[in-house]
């Protein structure tokens, strides 16, 4: 390992990035100098831009990707080599404005019968009972289950925070199921090493298959069952600001896109068409 990403590694850390982000952010700067094939801190502003552009015009990544890259590009001249103004006029296009993929209630259930293992079975109904992300899931142990006050404590999610999701009797029944046949000590999802959850990969895989047993068009990850817990909330009637705290959003306007998905809310919204008097 070069003294340079050693450096960055430290940074990162230091202002507690999570081990996936510090990753990211490696990988990132590793490939800006694997497209000049020289050394990071020895680049100048317009060849920074030319990566840049490579990576929209060429390589046509997405906006996601992008802003990781850009994100990482910018910690890395502003914090590690203190050379800040070198990123300071680096920008990106507009963002697209995607929505995200949701399930309809029979396909949720469509999905959980493809999957013949209980343990990847428990992760995603987990995901989608409690609106997890799939991190979040898979580094569940058993003293977040608070089965008093029908809660389920997420330790550590996005952004180093805590919070309280729903714990329902349906969730804990299976998660009571899953801990009597796996007996775990801990970490409920482990390798066979008993320290380490599994991959998020692992389960990404899982929901490949299963979507195709299933027969499904819609393309279907971990996120997507996410999703689909805060629409199908939000469908019920549930308060818009109270699936924010149970998402673990930081701003409302993050989980206002879900009312632009719900169409079960669109199809109960009155036109103005129908309040006229008869025409």
């Amino acid at each position: 390992m070069t003294p340079l990403r050693q450096r960055m590694i430290e940074d990162l850390k230091i202002r507690a990035y999570s081990e996936h982000t510090i990753a990211a952010y490696v990988s990132a700067v590793c490939r800006l100098a694997n497209f000049h094939h020289k050394s990071p801190d020895k680049l100048s502003y317009e060849q920074i831009r030319a990566f840049l552009v490579d990576l929209i015009e060429q390589k046509k990544v997405s906006w996601a990707y992008y802003k990781q890259v850009l994100a990482a590009l910018r910690f890395f001249y502003r914090h590690v080599l203190q050379r800040g103004e070198v990123v300071e006029d680096v920008s990106g296009p507009r963002p697209e404005k995607r929505l995200p993929v949701v399930l309809s209630v029979s396909e949720v259930a469509r999905f959980f019968k493809a999957i013949p293992s209980l343990r990847y079975r428990t992760i995603l109904m987990l995901a989608y009972g409690a609106g997890l992300r799939i991190g979040e899931a898979v580094r569940v142990r058993l003293c977040d289950i608070d089965r008093e006050r029908k809660v389920l404590r997420v330790q550590q999610g996005k952004g180093k925070k805590d919070r309280y999701t729903l714990l329902s009797p349906a969730l804990l029944e299976i998660l009571d199921r899953y801990c009597w046949a796996a007996r775990p000590e801990d970490l409920l999802f482990t390798t066979r090493f008993k320290d380490r959850p599994i991959t998020d990969s692992t389960v990404q895989r899982v929901c490949i298959q299963a979507r195709k047993d299933a027969g499904i068009d819609k393309r279907i990850s971990p996120h997507t069952l996410r999703h689909s817990f805060a629409t199908h909330l939000l469908e019920a009637g549930t308060d818009l600001r109270v699936i924010q705290v149970l998402l673990g959003h930081s701003s409302p306007k993050t989980t206002a896109i879900y009312t632009h998905v719900s169409t079960a809310l669109i199809g109960k919204t009155v036109s103005p068409l129908d309040t006229l008097p008869d025409v």
